[in-house]
């Protein structure tokens, strides 16, 4: 394949990240990371993505892994429509209609394998014991880890309206594959409801957790045990004001 010459000069910005900026490059978006990125971790996302790919789920082509001014880059195809999360905001009347569409996208994920990817539990354990939480709450929340039963479902890691693309063909595709990892679909939905109580979406996060649950015929407190776990790992890379919040769902005792 021959390489691509990638001129970021005529590209349009799409958006700003933490270490990455998007940028729109005619039929491309381009994920370029900052200079101090790990190469790893970009080849590691590169690799996830490819993974998923191959499973036929809807998500964008992968093109390209490259170096743009010696800079780390991403280049898949770009998918042109609103979001998910912009078509709720635009008809908050159809939001049920939407919200039913979102969580049956995220049940297609679940339905799906692969094999390959990396393990959440692992993913988890090492997050906790990199908390600045104490060792009693580390090793109480390790202990509940340990005490869930496996599951193999591809778990997106940061499943939300605003990754999900209403593509002009009529198909709905996931973005960001940054965080899959194969696990329990509780813990992917309870990482979901907490997007949702991060971004101050409260009555969202209730009404996406009831229709779930409804319509999975999933009881509450298999996402709720999920709830400490995924606030720990979030607490690493979450913003200053986010952390009594978090601190909140980290409490162990709140679920016992």
């Amino acid at each position: 394949m021959q390489e691509m010459k990638l001129d970021l000069s005529a590209a349009r910005v799409v958006a700003v990240r933490t270490n990455k900026t998007v940028y729109r490059l005619g039929d491309y978006a381009i994920k370029v990371f900052d200079q101090d990125f790990s190469k790893s971790d970009v080849l590691n996302e590169a690799l996830n993505q490819a993974r998923v790919e191959e499973t036929g789920l809807a998500i964008p082509d992968l093109i390209e892994v490259t170096k743009i001014d010696g800079k780390w880059a991403i280049v898949t195809r770009f998918i042109a429509g609103p979001t998910l999360s912009q078509m709720m905001q635009k008809e908050p009347e159809k939001e049920d209609e939407y919200m039913t569409r979102f969580i049956n996208i995220q049940r297609r994920i679940f339905e799906t394998k692969a094999p390959l990817l990396n393990k959440l539990v692992d993913k988890m354990q090492a997050k906790i014991s990199a908390t600045s939480l104490d060792a009693t709450a580390r090793y109480e929340l390790h202990m509940r880890l340990s005490a869930i039963p496996r599951q193999d479902k591809i778990c997106h890691g940061d499943f939300c309206p605003s990754n999900v693309i209403c593509g002009k063909d009529g198909v709905d595709y996931v973005i960001d594959w940054a965080h899959v990892t194969r696990g329990a679909a509780e813990a992917d939905v309870a990482r979901t409801y907490l997007i949702f109580w991060l971004n101050g979406q409260i009555n969202q996060a209730e009404k996406y957790l009831n229709m779930y649950c409804k319509m999975t015929d999933t009881a509450k407190q298999e996402v709720q045990r999920w709830l400490p776990i995924v606030a720990a790992a979030q607490s690493l890379q979450g913003r200053p004001e986010e952390r009594q919040f978090l601190m909140h769902w980290i409490n162990v005792a709140d679920y016992e």
